[in-house]
């Protein structure tokens, strides 16, 4: 009797979840943080938008003084690059929040500890990113040797996010590990290989004003290989709305952040 108010009930919830959603399809049936439809883009553009960055700055030496000249040279497309870059770096923490999700259903360990170190890794690339931003914006107003001088002066002092350096490589390794274990990435050699697609995150070069390598492609290659499809799979994994509630959506989050980008210039 208890079981059957127990499903009754839990069984109610929903509906009422359900009825009281403006948006029906919409991830409603999913019970965990970040969910099925943040969770599912972000695993999908994340990576996307990490390579679009990678393959924007391709040319330019891979240190900072030719990273600040490139800037001088064609601001536009450099600009492109490092936010291309920092916003797959940004949408990257509800990916991970996913993949680690998944993994813990049968390793919590491995999720734990890669799925944190994963994580916090992703800030201190954030962290590099708003020095990115300033020394670019030093190039614009004082000229390339002005900002490469200041970041040769600043380069190497201690911060709080270099801390995190080891935890930027360890985190994919760890995850790559824990989805391979779990078979999150599927059985036999498919599993095999975006398990070691994602462990080549751990090559992406870390630290200030970081250029394009051969080895920047392939781990971010490997990142897409890993996540993109998983992506795709939790997007179809449930109800699909109906073309007007999502163009209704897709358009209020588009204002909503062109709202928020406004206010945040203003400061």
């Amino acid at each position: 009797m208890s079981s059957y108010l127990g499903l009754t009930s839990e069984t109610r919830l929903r509906s009422d979840a359900a009825a009281l959603s403006p948006a029906e399809g919409w991830g409603m049936n999913e019970s965990t943080f970040p969910g099925r439809w943040l969770g599912g883009t972000a695993l999908v553009l994340g990576p996307l938008l990490l390579l679009a960055g990678v393959l924007l700055r391709i040319g330019p030496d891979f240190f900072f003084p030719a990273q600040l000249e490139a800037f001088a040279a064609n601001p536009g497309l450099m600009t492109a690059a490092y936010t291309c870059f920092l916003a797959g770096n940004v949408l990257l923490w509800p990916a991970v929040a996913v993949l680690a999700a998944r993994i813990g259903r049968t390793r919590p360990r491995l999720a734990l500890w890669g799925g944190a170190m994963a994580v916090f890794g992703l800030f201190a690339r954030t962290f590099h990113a708003g020095v990115d931003h300033l020394a670019f914006r030093l190039a614009a107003d004082q000229g390339p040797e002005a900002a490469t001088r200041a970041v040769a002066d600043a380069y190497g002092a201690w911060h709080l996010m270099s801390a995190f350096s080891v935890a930027i490589l360890a985190g994919w390794i760890v995850l790559a590990i824990g989805a391979f274990r779990s078979g999150v990435f599927g059985p036999g050699v498919l599993g095999v290989v975006r398990s070691a697609a994602l462990a080549s995150m751990a090559l992406l070069p870390l630290g200030v004003l970081k250029g394009t390598t051969p080895l920047s492609v392939v781990a971010v290659c490997g990142l897409a290989i890993a996540l993109v499809p998983l992506g795709v799979r939790v997007l179809r994994d449930g109800p699909v709305p109906r073309p007007r509630v999502l163009i209704v959506w897709i358009g209020l989050v588009v204002v909503l952040l062109a709202a928020m980008g406004i206010v945040g210039t203003l400061g």
